[in-house]
């Protein structure tokens, strides 16, 4: 069981900066994809960005240029730095592991990002 605790969220003005971080409680190892997902009230959790074991991202498109994902080289906190924060990122932003070889999900509790003027 690998526990995910989410922080770093808050509250921001339009075009400011935060970087969200994801502890696993284990060095996370072998063939798995980690990344973040958001979610508004009345939405389904959206993607928006990951990345695999091998250090491969992949970015929503609302978020590329401007979002930044990556991981400490102990491969047990997992980052997003997010620029030019706009009102429409504000949402509950949840880590996510997918262990792939055991079939194996885990998502962290969310941390709450508002961007507002």
């Amino acid at each position: 069981q690998v526990h995910l605790v989410d922080s770093g969220g808050g509250l921001v003005r339009p075009g400011g900066s935060l970087i969200l971080a994801c502890t696993a409680s284990e060095a996370i190892v072998g063939l798995n994809v980690i990344g973040w997902y958001r979610q508004v009230p009345g939405a389904q959790r959206e993607l928006v960005a990951v990345i695999t074991n091998e250090d491969m991202p992949t970015y929503a498109d609302s978020v590329k240029g401007r979002f930044s994902i990556s991981r400490d080289k102990f491969k047990t906190v997992l980052y997003l730095r997010m620029d030019r924060l706009k009102p429409e990122d504000t949402a509950v932003y949840y880590c996510r592991l997918d262990m792939v070889m055991l079939g194996k999900m885990y998502w962290g509790q969310g941390t709450q990002v508002n961007v507002s003027s």
